[in-house]
Formats: C-alpha cells, sequence, structure tokens
C-alpha cells in the first residue's frame, strides 16, 4: 500500500486534474504557514518579511505554480508599476537597443515596460497613446517630436511624465532625450568635403512618417546649400521601414541617373548596405570610385566589407537616460521638464577615402 502521504498526493492532482483550480493566495499561506497577508507582503518586496520568510514564501509559490496578482494592489495604491512605450518598428535594432537601456534602468525598481509599435504611423501612434493611457501608466516615452493633434492633447494632459525621444522637438511636450537628425547628416556632409568630395547624393529621408529620416535628408540639403554645393540629388527609396533591397534599388537609380556622384550619403545602414551590394554587383569600387555612408551603427555596417562609414545615435543610452529621467520624475527630485541632449559619433570607416 503506498503511504498516506502518496495516497494524498495523488488524491490532490487527481482533484486539480479534473477541477483545474488555480491556486489562491491562501494556498500559498498555508503551505508557507503564514497569514495571506504575509504572502502579499512578500510579493511587494515588503521590508518587514524577513529574508528566509520571503524564500519559503516563493518556494511554496512556485509548487503551486502560484503568480501573485498585483491588480487589487496598484487600485489601492494607485500605481500600475509600468511605462508605456512607442516605438516605430519593433525590429529595428536601433529601437530594440532604445528599450533594452529603458528596461534595464526601470527594473531594478519594479517598473515593467509596456511597448507599443506605431509602424512609422502617426495616426496608428495616436491609437495607442489613448490605449495605453487608459491603462494608467506611471509615464510614457514615445518616439520622436511629430505627433496628430489629438495625440499631443492626449500626451499634454496626460498627468504623468512624457518623454520624447530621438528627435529635439521645437515644442517638446514635456521632457525630451534625443539628439538633431538634422546636425547629424551635417557632420556626414562635412566628413565627405573635407576629403574632397562636392557631388553628394543622398539616398531615402523621403518615406511618409520617417520623421528622423526626413530630418536628416533637410540637413543634407541645409549643409550642402549653406556650403554653395548642389543639394539637388536626393534618390527616393520608398515606405519605411527602409530595407536592404530598397537601397539596393535606389542606388541603381543613383548610378544611372547621376553616374558622376564622388558619395551618397544613406538614410540607415540598412540602405546604405543594399547600396553597397548593388556597387558591387555593378563592379563600382567603393570607395575608389564611390564613397558610401549611412546611419544607425547598425552591427552589419562594421562587419560588411568595406565596413561602412556610419553614425553612432547611442540609442541604448537613450533609453537608459529616459529611465533614469522617469525615476527622477517619480522621485520628486526632478519637476521642472528636462531636455537632454546626446551627441551622436561619426565613425569613419573603410567606405569612404
Amino acid at each position: 500500500m503506498a503511504p498516506l502521504g502518496a495516497r494524498a498526493c495523488g488524491r490532490y492532482r487527481a482533484g486539480m486534474s479534473a477541477a483545474r483550480k488555480t491556486p489562491t493566495m491562501a494556498d500559498v499561506a498555508r503551505l508557507a504557514g503564514v497569514s495571506p497577508m504575509t504572502v502579499s507582503r512578500a510579493f511587494k518586496a515588503d521590508a518587514s518579511v524577513s529574508a528566509a520568510t520571503r524564500a519559503a514564501i516563493h518556494h511554496a509559490a512556485d509548487e503551486l505554480g502560484y503568480v501573485f496578482d498585483s491588480t487589487a494592489s496598484n487600485l489601492r495604491s494607485q500605481r500600475t508599476d509600468f511605462v508605456a512605450v512607442t516605438v516605430p518598428s519593433i525590429n529595428n535594432a536601433n529601437f530594440a537597443e532604445t528599450v533594452r537601456g529603458l528596461s534595464d534602468g526601470l527594473k531594478a525598481r519594479g517598473l515593467q515596460i509596456l511597448l507599443g509599435a506605431t509602424e512609422y504611423n502617426v495616426e496608428e501612434e495616436e491609437r495607442l497613446i489613448g490605449q495605453l493611457l487608459r491603462r494608467r501608466p506611471e509615464a510614457i516615452v514615445v518616439t520622436g517630436g511629430r505627433h496628430t493633434p489629438r495625440g499631443r492633447r492626449l500626451l499634454r494632459n496626460a498627468a504623468i511624465p512624457v518623454i520624447e525621444t530621438w528627435d529635439l522637438p521645437s515644442q517638446p511636450i514635456g521632457h525630451v532625450v534625443g539628439f538633431s537628425n538634422a546636425d547629424a547628416a551635417r557632420d556626414l556632409v562635412d566628413h565627405f568635403i573635407a576629403r574632397g568630395m562636392t557631388r553628394i547624393a543622398f539616398v531615402g529621408g523621403d518615406a511618409q512618417g520617417d520623421d528622423r529620416g526626413a530630418d536628416r535628408r533637410a540637413g543634407f540639403v541645409a549643409a550642402m546649400g549653406a556650403r554653395g554645393l548642389d543639394a539637388t540629388r536626393l534618390i527616393p527609396a520608398g515606405e519605411a521601414p527602409v530595407s536592404m533591397r530598397e537601397g539596393a534599388r535606389a542606388m541603381a537609380r543613383l548610378l544611372d541617373a547621376m553616374p558622376d556622384c564622388e558619395a551618397a550619403i544613406c538614410v540607415s545602414d540598412l540602405v546604405a548596405f543594399g547600396a553597397l551590394s548593388e556597387c558591387q554587383r555593378r563592379g563600382v569600387a567603393v570607395p575608389q570610385r564611390l564613397s558610401l555612408a549611412g546611419f544607425g551603427d547598425y552591427e552589419i555596417a562594421a562587419v560588411c566589407a568595406p565596413s561602412l562609414t556610419t553614425v553612432n545615435p547611442f540609442p541604448r543610452e537613450i533609453g537608459a537616460r529616459a529611465a533614469a529621467l522617469i525615476l527622477d520624475v517619480l522621485d520628486g527630485t526632478r519637476r521642472e521638464p528636462a531636455t537632454i541632449v546626446i551627441a551622436p559619433k561619426l565613425l569613419a570607416r573603410a567606405s569612404s577615402r
């Protein structure tokens, strides 16, 4: 005959299989030999619960498959413990790095990220902002400084910290952590001019919704015009997010229409890699015949041959600084709107002579 404990365990498992009862806080308390209130305090990291008791409670919860439901506690405390974030795309490595920097900076305080992708569409951003704000986040982080009129109203009236990133908007809603995309393009123009090149093209920046790409193209036009150079060598690359394939097609158009170009600045490293591949297919030597540059310092820019001249916008630092700013505001140590400027770094590599 099986021991009593084994028979009881078997009956318990059979009952669970039949009823599939979700374990409760009371179940955890009974197994750990404490009160339900102590269980609640342990999951909220209350200092009044000893390390040994907390360990026993977490062990009991693991045994039962219990997951702490913080909803009721959050309703009482008026805290949700999450930060809302919108990014143009979850497939973009730079935006993923920004989210990682945010997450790393917030998780030590128990704050989690609720993420939404706008797909480079301000109307979709407006919809997401409305949905996210209904969940009462502790703060909201958005990418860029251009929004629909209703989106701006929603953010202005949110009564929580609002951080605009990856941009330096002329009329910020609240806090800003970003940089000037136009200035980054200007630095690339100066890089090529310093090497004696004047016939320079810009590839991309025409996609509707990609405001940061449009700012880079505008920065290129302004920089070329200020130096008395032809600023009309603009090659469209298509809808955002622009891929390597579109970069290759755009470079084909550039080589056909403007074969005398000495250099091309691409809106992103992905576009630049596609452009480089098209040059290699056509036997156009880079950088001897045509110099190339991208933007973003993607991993592919460093490992392709030749490696791509690019700009590192420090995406993870943007996220980390935004996280630190959120914590300062929530702690009450910062009350006035802040603008934190990140200085991108130009990385001169083998694709520019």
